[in-house]
């Protein structure tokens, strides 16, 4: 089993050099199944070089990407939405654009959770041309204490930037001196934006600063306690996990910092999605025992009860679990039969990050909705725990079948014509609100998944059915938007059937410069 995580470090390796993760891929999902070895990097690959050849999964080289995000803004995204903690933005101001955004998660997540709704505590240091030339140390560390004394926050963190890695800016020595004078933890987070080419590695960067600085390292264990590595969604997992007596603890979106303590006294850890949490289980598991669930994501019938047996198995309530499952089954079964029959012959795309992806297509085979192709922003061929049970991938196709078009693109909306084309779907699901305008100026309806945990579960198929049938009802909506609204890109791209077509012959960029064709 992978266990490579050194909690003794400040940083965190990247997912692409830890996990071999690639950006850019095309074909079908069993063929990436095939070619990414689970089983084998599982047992003895650490990433690309180590442990002989064969590790590399090659990807295709895209000469530039119309957007993306970066490690820095996931992090900030996860230690800025503790609740009683502050994370100071050591960077530009310019950093800071998705704070908003951030915000607005955050508020709505307390709401969600049942939690008064106020405003995340990000701080940014504002570094002006001064700052670049002669360091900002001083700056960062007066933002520091200001915000100690105007917030009282139990713990704060310390993020990287792409301008404070350019200047070799040491927030690890200011976060060591912080901590001795005031008497937190103060967490530096190394997550400059151009650390990886992929931004979950961001994700890593704040889980490893959790569990380095915050997590008890004396537990006391909760027998009765499992943390839920998890976004800012409703609280589904409570109702789920009673029957076994189970508490949930989550983290990190929305917790708080005794939350975050007590990770090291749970029972085991699991999450709705291997992409995110697979870093900070196996560190759990391996820094301080606490196992993590060996079993697939709980999205479907398959996987809900794989998921559910795996944890029972761990805390002993097999037979309680099995009486539980067969209730579900026959109290939502004949509701999913009922919107399976109002779902007949419809065909859907998801375009979401990469195992959450996989979730989402089981829950549309379970209602009968035809996918025959999707996105992932990323593609990791092993996860940290490197279980058989969080093969995500291999689960889906060995579940529900392979799907024709499964494609690994980072959030590139000019690619995006070319593969709704190929697929002819009735609507698309994306998690990413921003890329859901993009297809409904192709005529396509699109679902906007805000809440992350919305298809958890044996109700969540039953919530995805539902919003699926009131999102069909837009399409004639949609039909009339695309007859009045283009698209920015010229005749020949969209006349393009390949959307990898400019990575497999780049010299096309070249020749159509110099005949200045723009159509």
């Amino acid at each position: 089993m992978v266990k490579d995580i050194n909690l003794n470090l400040e940083t965190v390796e990247n997912r692409e050099m830890r996990l071999g993760s690639i950006i850019s891929w095309d074909g079908k999902a069993s063929e990436l199944v095939e070619l990414s070895k689970y089983e084998e990097r599982s047992l003895k690959q650490r990433g690309c070089g180590k442990n002989g050849g064969g590790c590399r999964l090659c990807e295709l080289e895209m000469p530039f990407n119309q957007q993306s995000m970066c490690a820095n803004s996931i992090a900030s995204c996860q230690a800025g939405n503790l609740r009683d903690c502050v994370l100071i933005q050591h960077s530009p101001v310019g950093c800071t654009a998705r704070n908003p955004e951030f915000n607005l998660a955050f508020r709505n997540g307390l709401e969600r959770r049942d939690i008064k709704p106020r405003n995340i505590n990000i701080v940014t240091t504002n570094l002006l041309e001064n700052d670049m030339v002669f360091g900002a140390s001083a700056k960062l560390r007066k933002a520091a204490l200001e915000a100690y004394e105007r917030y009282k926050p139990k713990a704060i963190f310390l993020s990287m930037s792409c301008s404070t890695a350019i200047i070799g800016e040491d927030i690890v020595s200011v976060a060591s001196d912080l901590e001795d004078e005031i008497g937190i933890p103060v967490v530096p987070l190394q997550c400059e934006g151009f650390r990886s080419k992929h931004w979950s590695t961001g994700f890593d960067v704040a889980q490893h600063g959790v569990v380095k600085h915050i997590t008890n390292k004396n537990p006391k264990k909760q027998k009765d306690l499992i943390n839920i590595i998890a976004l800012w969604g409703t609280d589904y997992f409570t109702d789920m996990l009673k029957p076994l007596g189970l508490r949930v603890n989550y983290i990190m979106d929305i917790a708080s910092f005794d939350e975050l303590a007590q990770t090291s006294e749970a029972v085991a850890t699991t999450t709705f999605c291997h992409t995110l949490g697979s870093y900070m289980a196996t560190a759990l598991e391996q820094g301080f025992g606490v196992p993590q669930i060996d079993a697939p994501q709980p999205y479907g019938i398959a996987g809900t009860d794989a998921w559910l047996r795996a944890i029972a198995k761990v805390v002993g309530k097999e037979k309680e679990v099995e009486e539980y499952i067969q209730s579900e089954h026959e109290r939502v079964l004949p509701k999913i039969e009922e919107l399976k029959e109002k779902l007949k012959g419809v065909s859907g795309f998801v375009l979401t990050g990469s195992s959450y992806a996989h979730g989402l297509i089981s829950v549309l085979r379970e209602l009968g909705i035809t996918v025959n192709g999707s996105v992932v922003f990323h593609h990791d061929p092993v996860y940290d725990g490197g279980y058989a049970g969080q093969n995500s991938l291999k689960t889906l196709v060995d579940t529900y079948g392979d799907i024709p078009n499964f494609t690994v693109s980072k959030t590139q909306p000019f690619q995006l014509p070319a593969l709704l084309e190929r697929v002819d779907a009735d609507f698309i699901i994306v998690r990413h609100n921003g890329l859901a305008p993009n297809a409904a100026r192709m005529g396509i309806p699109s679902f906007a998944m805000g809440d992350e945990h919305f298809p958890v579960g044996y109700d969540g198929i039953i919530r995805t059915g539902n919003a699926i049938i009131e999102i069909l009802a837009r399409k004639k909506f949609n039909a009339v938007l695309k007859r009045h609204v283009s698209l920015p890109y010229s005749k020949w791209w969209l006349n393009q059937k390949d959307p990898f077509i400019l990575a497999k012959n780049p010299e096309i960029l070249d020749e159509r410069g110099e005949t200045g064709d723009a159509e």
